[in-house]
């Protein structure tokens, strides 16, 4: 069933086609399709021509109302609307480009495309929509500087296939060169599901949004000092994230020869392959990784300090509480040498009480539940898991309920415990401090999916998705750059990022007769400016 909105945007109104759908899952869905927008000197609907086109084939053609205004009159006043344009925002993100110097490495790689890349990206943040928008949204903004485009759809479709791998590369090459740092690099990996069946790097596996849908895996570096990203590269979807390691790795540092790599992971990340790669004489990396308790080691690594680690030389202070931390030194064998690795292990006391509360309050309802009814499908493998059941007609007891403490006990061994290796951090309170750190990769990655339409990808070869992703890639910084600012400028306080973007886009400039008229900045406006560490824009 279809339905015609209005959205307000600045000081206009636009029409859109609502339809609301039921996708495969049968989970309903709606579809927002613009056809027009409201004069704002008449007052009428203007619908695009395809929408007047389409509605006459339909058999209902829509009659298009005249204005009741002089022509003449009309035409000066829409001349004047047509001049005045956002300038706010786009001036915003040249200064957070100019920051990092973002423009001279991507006009080096891009030097014919750059600016309507840079545009696009800009385009993302502050719309939040779909690419194929962008045209409409450039229409109401001042645009970069020089820029030639109007970025209609078809346009945007030549830039993707215009843009090739080895300007990515270049481009990655330099910023790499650039944002080299000392301290560690955070990595990680999300997955971003597709619609399209055609790319050929969309696969079907583990999906960490729970999708039913084929996806891509896209892994991310991200400096834990700067908090900028460095890099990213996709793979198959089909691929785990012990098995990128490697190739990402070799990546990077073929783009920048002799680069040294810091590298912090999750435990996603750990396998004992991965860890003597690492320790490959011929092309070393310094590592701080998390060992996951599916293997041998760190278990045992935690009975071996299960008896000190409440000792109070242990406590390191922390922002939510103490948590106990030791370190200890233990051999690694590999093929080629025998190397020294250092292991940190940690008590979160607190956290370890939270959650076998919590499991203790799950496992009583799951035997009430049992006892009222054993046979209930929707617990079946909660049942099985946790508890055992007998139901003899032939016994006096009748149905019996018993927890399996073994189970229990084995699940309450390593709660509230964390392992970590490195082969060069050789403190327990430093090593926490760049673990915990590089949260800014999982943060980040809820930026890309969530603000920059990478929910889902609409593309329909590689190439393409690839250059999408780049052009996130470039949002991503800016947004990464400007997050740093607000949180030192204290602006959080006030505002959300969205909510800053929706006070600085409201500055406007109108040219008349040949003529640039800047409107003058607010209190408000120049208070963000300031905080951000940024002069206020001028005409």
């Amino acid at each position: 069933m279809a339905c015609i909105s209005r959205q307000n945007v600045g000081k206009y109104t636009y029409l859109y086609e609502s339809v609301s759908f039921r996708d495969q899952n049968g989970r309903p869905r709606n579809k927002k399709v613009s056809i027009g927008k409201i004069d704002p000197v008449t007052g009428m609907p203007v619908f695009k021509k395809e929408y007047l086109e389409r509605m006459a084939a339909a058999g209902t053609p829509i009659e298009q109302e005249a204005p009741s205004i002089p022509r003449e009159s009309l035409e000066i006043a829409r001349n004047i609307l047509a001049s005045n344009k956002r300038y706010g925002s786009m001036c915003l993100f040249l200064k957070l480009a100019n920051s990092i110097n973002l423009l001279p490495l991507l006009q080096n790689a891009f030097s014919v495309q750059f600016r309507e890349i840079f545009t696009l990206a800009c385009f993302l943040i502050e719309s939040q929509e779909p690419l194929l928008y962008c045209e409409e949204w450039l229409s109401q903004t001042e645009s970069m500087p020089l820029l030639n485009s109007t970025l209609s759809s078809q346009r945007i479709s030549e830039l993707f296939t215009a843009m090739t791998e080895n300007q990515r590369d270049e481009f990655y090459s330099s910023w790499i060169e650039q944002a080299q740092e000392n301290e560690y690099i955070a990595l990680d990996i999300t997955s971003i599901s597709s619609y399209s069946q055609l790319l050929e790097s969309s696969e079907w596996g583990y999906n960490r949004d729970h999708e039913d849908l084929p996806q891509i895996n896209l892994c991310m570096l991200f400096g834990e000092g700067s908090r900028l990203p460095i890099y990213q590269t996709s793979y198959r979807g089909s691929l785990k994230d012990v098995t990128t390691l490697r190739t990402t790795l070799e990546e990077v540092t073929s783009l920048v020869p002799g680069c040294a790599i810091r590298i912090v992971m999750d435990k996603g990340f750990y396998s004992r392959k991965n860890i003597d790669e690492m320790l490959n004489p011929d092309r070393p990396v310094h590592f701080l990784v998390s060992v996951p308790f599916t293997c041998a080691f760190a278990k045992k690594q935690v009975e071996s300090v299960q008896k000190d680690i409440h000792d109070l030389d242990y406590t390191i202070p922390t922002p939510d509480g103490g948590i106990q931390g030791i370190h200890k030194v233990r051999t690694w064998h590999t093929d080629k040498r025998n190397a020294k690795l250092h292991v940190h292990i940690y008590l979160n006391s607190v956290r370890q009480v939270t959650e076998r509360t919590k499991l203790y309050t799950y496992i009583t309802e799951l035997k009430r539940e049992a006892l009222k009814n054993p046979d209930n499908p929707q617990y079946a493998a909660e049942f099985k898991k946790y508890l055992i059941i007998r139901n003899s007609s032939k016994s006096s007891e009748g149905l019996t309920v018993n927890v399996r403490k073994d189970v229990i006990a084995k699940k309450m061994q390593t709660c509230g415990w964390m392992v970590l290796l490195s082969d060069s951090v050789d403190n327990a309170e430093e090593a926490l401090t760049i673990y915990r750190a590089k949260d800014v990769v999982e943060k980040s990655f809820s930026r890309l999916k969530n603000t920059l339409d990478l929910n889902r990808l609409r593309v329909h070869n590689d190439e393409r998705m690839e250059n999408k992703l780049f052009i996130s890639f470039i949002a991503l910084l800016l947004i990464s750059e400007l997050h740093q600012r607000m949180l030192r400028g204290g602006l959080y306080k006030t505002y959300t990022m969205h909510e800053l973007l929706l006070k600085v886009r409201k500055l406007r400039v109108a040219r008349l007769n040949g003529k640039r008229i800047v409107q003058p900045i607010s209190k408000e406006q120049h208070e963000i400016f300031k905080a951000l560490g940024f002069e206020d824009p001028v005409g």
